[in-house]
């Protein structure tokens, strides 16, 4: 079984922090290089494949 881990992301654009609820709670930093940086405690695999798979549902 994964054990919870801090995971950070990162995306090309940015995004404003109403969308961090969407993302499982995870932080959102925008970049001054014009990415997001998502960081956060994922519980296991199952949820990072959640996030990854909203992230490219997204764009």
């Amino acid at each position: 079984m994964d054990a919870p881990r801090i995971y950070e992301i990162r995306v090309e654009g940015h995004l404003s922090e109403r969308w961090s609820e969407w993302f499982a709670g995870l932080t959102i930093h925008n970049n001054v290089d014009g990415e997001t940086t998502l960081r956060g405690l994922l519980t296991d695999q199952a949820a990072l494949f959640g996030v990854l798979n909203k992230i490219h549902g997204s764009i």
